[in-house]
């Protein structure tokens, strides 16, 4: 935007000042652009639904127990499951009357990663009657 001089002849000049309708228009650029709304998008998925049916007969209505294998495994039962079903059946637990014995543990190689992840379902899903078992076997030390 070069500023041109024009001639000492006392002519009036005929050239348009640019400057501020350029202003302008960025101003109205900036104002179109704050008010075009964020696109969303959403992908809908019809999901299946569980049967509760289905996890009723891994329950036992006295004790269950979870033990933490050192291969990763989270076993309820003697049965390996996953920490979705782990959250499941803590859920299922907890809607039974008289509440039964939760029964917690881990291998002696089992990680501690896994183990403070599983406490820490345990503890958000409310269960009441918990417990540490088999820590007898590690009475004596270096045994």
């Amino acid at each position: 935007m070069a500023m041109s001089g024009g001639s000492d002849d006392g002519a009036p000049m005929m050239e348009m000042n640019m400057t501020p309708l350029i202003d302008v228009l960025l101003v109205l650029l900036i104002m179109f652009i704050i008010t075009i709304p964020v696109a969303t998008h959403a992908v809908n998925i019809d999901l299946p639904q569980p049967n509760p049916n289905d996890a009723q007969q891994d329950i036992d209505p006295v004790k269950n127990k979870i033990v933490l294998t050192q291969n990763g495994e989270i076993l309820w039962n003697g049965e390996a499951i996953n920490q979705g079903q782990l959250v499941r059946n803590l859920q299922l637990t907890r809607d039974i009357e008289p509440e039964p014995e939760l029964q917690f543990e881990p291998e002696p190689l089992a990680s501690y990663d896994l183990s403070a992840k599983t406490l820490n379902i345990i503890k958000a899903s409310g269960v009441t009657k918990f417990g540490f078992v088999g820590n007898e076997q590690y009475r004596t030390f270096g045994k």
